[in-house]
């Protein structure tokens, strides 16, 4: 990345903050797409989702009964296919990637828990990780008001997919922040207005 580039994008994500107005949102997501729209707002952390991802089978359960699992204890759960903490919501598994251990990430989830904003929910998923038709389906009947389920192709059928550009030879959508090969500094997520999304009251 040269000069030019990373002031552009500076300019960027200065433009989007400003254009910002609901700046106390909670954003449950299932992976790390709305830790980084955090990031790049500067808002603080109103979820527990920051720094961890899910099945998307199982981030459905949760958000289908999203007071219920906030109420539930985290267990460990040693999961030998990865090399990060794991844990136990429920029925639900939590991968604590970016995690050095399972007490600092339990303490996190349950310091940011007590933040949720249930008056200023927004949804974010992916037809990823898994992901299943029934489970598709699952999340956009949904009633939450606010909510994005990022797509690897077109999905009329879908009222709440946005597709994500970039994937139609993968089954799902892949990591979406990873930056475009393109002179101009943008990632995969940066094709979804998440400011627009998040004005919307």
């Amino acid at each position: 990345m040269d000069v030019l580039q990373r002031a552009e994008w500076r300019l960027y994500k200065g433009l989007k903050r400003l254009r910002l107005k609901n700046r106390n949102a909670t954003i449950f997501s299932s992976n790390c797409n709305g830790e980084f729209i955090y990031y790049d707002m500067r808002m603080p952390f109103l979820s527990p989702t920051i720094n961890l991802s899910f099945d998307m089978n199982d981030y459905v359960k949760l958000v289908e009964n999203l007071h219920w699992y906030m109420e539930q204890p985290i267990t460990p759960y040693p999961d030998e296919r990865f090399n990060f903490p794991c844990g136990m919501l429920a029925d639900i598994e939590i991968r604590f990637n970016h995690y050095k251990t399972f007490e600092e990430a339990v303490e996190k989830w349950e310091e940011r828990k007590k933040r949720i904003n249930w008056d200023n929910l927004y949804v974010i998923a992916i037809d990823g990780d898994n992901c299943s038709e029934e489970s598709l389906q699952r999340f956009d009947a949904l009633p939450y008001k606010h909510k994005v389920i990022f797509t690897h192709c077109p999905r009329p059928d879908i009222k709440s997919a946005f597709y994500l550009k970039g994937f139609e030879d993968q089954p799902g959508v892949g990591v979406a922040l990873y930056f475009k090969k393109q002179y101009w500094i943008r990632r995969y997520l940066d094709d979804f207005d998440y400011v627009a999304f998040l004005n919307c009251r």
